[in-house]
């Protein structure tokens, strides 16, 4: 550990208020017209960026060693490793049954 943090209220209701302020930005994404591929890669973007700021203030990996901060990149990128073979196998299969 690289030492206490403590952060304060005001700080804490600022990201809660801007964790908000992006989740209605979100729905909002599914009320507009934004083309069919796009607004799925919007809301995950989004989705993204509400999932670094959680991880960065409410789990303390700004003010953490960067130790621990390496081994959570190492782990979303083995994670995306591991969807990005999945994916290698399965979208380049072909119909055992073609009726289905």
């Amino acid at each position: 550990m690289s030492g206490h943090h403590i952060s304060s209220a005001k700080f804490l209701w600022g990201v809660a208020i801007a964790l908000f302020i992006l989740t209605f930005i979100t729905v909002a994404v599914t009320w507009i017209h934004i083309p069919s591929p796009w607004n799925v890669v919007v809301a995950i973007a989004i989705a993204v960026v509400k999932a670094l700021i959680v991880s960065a203030f409410f789990m303390n990996l700004y003010w953490d060693s960067k130790f621990n901060v390496l081994l959570f990149v190492m782990s979303v990128a083995f994670f995306l490793l591991m969807i990005g073979i999945t994916l290698l196998d399965t979208l380049y299969r072909t119909d055992p049954i073609p009726s289905f």
